[in-house]
């Protein structure tokens, strides 16, 4: 074993990635694979409920027996296939680490960046691979460009990260912050595109929006707002933490200027791998984060990428993730997701005292969920929920915003979505 290690080593030396590729790829995907393949012409609407199909999703994941995770909105799990992966490329580096990260796994970024740009709908050009959706938000808010008396545009539901980040260049330089407050949930375009847009005045320099409001799921109409945007010469930044590979869309038809999302969430990648996208025009005006060779206002996506030693063996493992992302297909995953969360809402709508805090249309929700039970505060019920049941849920208490949020995922199985429903209705009938 140790000399054929040695062999492929030496030829992957010599021949480079393609050899590499094929070593690494020792998982035992095909019968996942085969069976996919079975459903390939068979409608989505016909897939979304039928349960033997996604039974044998769910035995693509390694999750626990033990408890109910309904908390994927945090980080989800990956398929075993991108664990594997992953392992593989860590006991690779470690066999030279400076020689096999930095000379071998490193030439993978590459393609890498091609097939995310895909997925993205955008340029490979205007996509560079980092940790997570919060460095790369955070890279584009101290990177711009702005002085005192500028006016940022944003929402008192955002990300605490981004929040905080705003709050940093508001001390440090004197810029000027405008919040919008909605009120959630809401379906109406016109009313959530004119919070922004009424707020814009001739100081705003950028808007920042994010795409699915992380505590109910609520999704904004990026598209409107970043149009109106533009027509005033506004640039636009998009957190789409939960949004890649969840909606389906293109983000340069987005509007965004700037986008970042996680990739451990939706697209169900190794913890800590993130994207961030820059529009090829702004990508010379845009400084980097850390500090990179040459002119820092280089027109080169890359200059983004330049964050010291890091676990490549977490990026390159990416690629299996895509690969998983797209044998299952985005609008079948996309339907099963809005299908799990209609089926635990639609039973609990009606019971006395629960409150339902996300949007009932698929158009502007997906898998997130959220619900309060009168009388009731949201660690009183999520306690519940765990203690009693060993469901896994998340106390939400944001402005505008206060309950549980419920987040299942294509693992998650009917039988445990009645198991949350049953327990719901018991907690609210103690109110």
């Amino acid at each position: 074993m140790r000399n054929r290690r040695s062999f492929i080593q030496q030829a992957t030396i010599l021949s480079g990635l393609p050899v590499l590729s094929s070593f690494m790829r020792k998982d035992k995907n095909h019968s996942f694979t085969d069976f996919i393949s079975r459903y390939s012409k068979i409608p989505t609407d016909v897939i979304t409920t039928d349960e033997d199909f996604w039974h044998q999703v769910q035995q693509a994941f390694t999750v626990s027996a033990t408890i109910v995770n309904l908390n994927n909105g945090g980080v989800s799990p990956a398929p075993k296939t991108v664990q594997d992966a992953m392992k593989r490329y860590y006991d690779f580096s470690n066999e030279a680490p400076s020689y096999f990260m930095w000379r071998v796994l490193d030439m993978g970024r590459e393609p890498l960046r091609e097939q995310l740009a895909t997925i993205a709908g955008c340029l490979p050009e205007e996509i560079a691979i980092n940790r997570n959706a919060s460095e790369g938000l955070e890279t584009i808010i101290f990177g711009l460009q702005l002085k005192a008396g500028d006016e940022v545009i944003l929402c008192k539901q955002d990300y605490p990260n981004m929040i905080n980040a705003w709050k940093q260049r508001e001390k440090r330089e004197g810029i000027r912050l405008k919040w919008v407050n909605l009120e959630l949930p809401s379906e109406d375009e016109n009313y959530i595109a004119a919070q922004y847009i009424n707020a814009f005045s001739p100081a705003t320099k950028v808007v920042h929006i994010t795409h699915i409001i992380n505590w109910n799921g609520q999704v904004l109409p990026v598209k409107k707002i970043a149009a109106a945007a533009h027509n005033k010469g506004i640039e636009v930044v998009v957190d789409g933490a939960h949004s890649f590979a969840h909606l389906n869309f293109s983000v340069s038809d987005l509007g965004a200027d700037y986008f970042a999302t996680s990739l451990h969430k939706w697209l169900y990648a190794p913890i800590g791998s993130g994207l961030l996208y820059v529009k090829k025009s702004k990508i010379k005006t845009l400084y980097p984060l850390f500090g990179t060779e040459g002119d820092p206002l280089k027109d080169d996506i890359r200059k983004f990428e330049s964050l010291g030693t890091r676990p490549f063996f977490i990026e390159q493992a990416i690629a299996k993730a895509i690969e998983f992302y797209n044998l299952l297909g985005a609008d079948r995953k996309l339907a099963r997701l809005q299908y799990l969360k209609q089926y635990w809402i639609s039973r609990i709508n009606n019971v006395p005292g629960v409150i339902i805090n996300t949007p009932n249309s698929p158009a502007w929700s997906g898998a997130i969920g959220n619900f309060a039970i009168k009388n009731k505060t949201p660690i009183e019920i999520d306690n519940y929920l765990f203690s009693k049941h060993k469901i896994h849920t998340v106390a939400i208490d944001w402005p505008g915003i206060n309950g549980v949020r419920v987040t299942p995922n294509v693992y998650t199985t009917l039988p445990q979505l009645d198991k949350l429903v049953k327990a719901i209705t018991a907690f609210a009938a103690t109110a």
